[in-house]
Parts: C-alpha cells; structure tokens; sequence
C-alpha cells in the first residue's frame, strides 16, 4: 500500500490542490508535508502512475483537498486513509492497509 496506494492518493490530491484551488506546488507541497519535487514528480506522472476517473472518487478527493488546505498536517493521514477506504471499496485498492480498516 505505502509504495503503489499512498503515492496515487498524493497525486490525486495535489492535482485537485492545484487545478480546483489554485495552490502552486510549494504551497500544495507543504500542505501535504512533502517536498516540491514530489509534488513534481505527481504532476509529472512519475510518483502514482495510476489516473482515477471515477467521477464519485474524484468528488471525495477534492472534498480531501479542501479539508487538508484548511486543516493541519494532521489531516493528510486521516484523509488519505479515508480516501484509502473507497478506493478499496470501490476495488481499485485489492488489498487493504490493517491501519485503514481498524476503524
């Protein structure tokens, strides 16, 4: 999960950070605790080469943006692990992380 799930929820959410609120990559960067090289490399689709289209997954990680870009840095983990959650309900995410699924 951590090497192929959390990078394309990083993405996800720093395109929605980006497009739908206007934040540069540092900005967007510093929201999600990583460096602007990461956020970089999400852009440049070299970090979470997966592309959702799911227009209801889509909804929920711009709603992640915006909670994350008007909270602290404590609400990435728990939006990533909700966004998490879907995308495993959905079955995008065959496995899940034991932490996501405790709750």
């Amino acid at each position: 999960m951590m090497w192929n799930g959390v990078p394309v929820i990083r993405k996800q959410i720093a395109e929605s950070m980006i497009k739908d609120f206007g934040l540069n990559q540092k900005e967007t960067a510093e929201k999600l605790g990583v460096t602007p090289a990461a956020v970089c490399q999400y852009i440049s689709n070299k970090r979470g080469k997966i592309k959702l289209v799911d227009q209801e997954i889509l909804t929920e990680i711009k709603t992640s943006a915006d909670n994350i870009i008007n909270s602290d840095h404590q609400k990435v983990v728990i939006e990533t692990c909700r966004i998490c959650k879907i995308l495993i309900k959905k079955g995008v995410f065959p496995v899940s992380c034991n932490s996501c699924m405790e709750e």
